[in-house]
């Protein structure tokens, strides 16, 4: 999933990484975190982190890698464990050499 902090504007900084669904779907696990649906009622935010509050832009990732809500130069930073499959089977494209934002 892309995953984009809010908490700092409208463009934050964001990461592709594996995320979990608990059983009934209604909250989503990444990192340690755990964030909730803002059901609609967030501002140019969609989940918000159940033990902080902070607000984030949570998607999945795009074929066209445009995965923020607005568009911007900054990349995110890419999980090791899904840097291959983000590239070969999200994108479509060779993987190129992990970067030092991979983790």
């Amino acid at each position: 999933m892309y995953i984009e902090s809010k908490g700092d504007g409208l463009i934050g900084p964001a990461r592709i990484g594996r995320v979990t669904f608990s059983k009934t779907g209604a909250t989503i696990s990444y990192a340690g975190r755990s964030f909730q649906s803002l059901k609609g009622a967030g501002f140019k935010s969609n989940y918000f982190d159940v033990e902080t509050g902070d607000r984030y832009w949570i998607s999945g990732p795009k074929k066209n890698g445009q995965d923020s809500l607005y568009a911007t130069n900054v990349h995110p930073a890419i999980d090791a464990d899904v840097h291959d499959e983000y590239w070969t089977e999200i994108r479509g494209l060779p993987a190129p050499p992990r970067n030092g934002d991979d983790v």
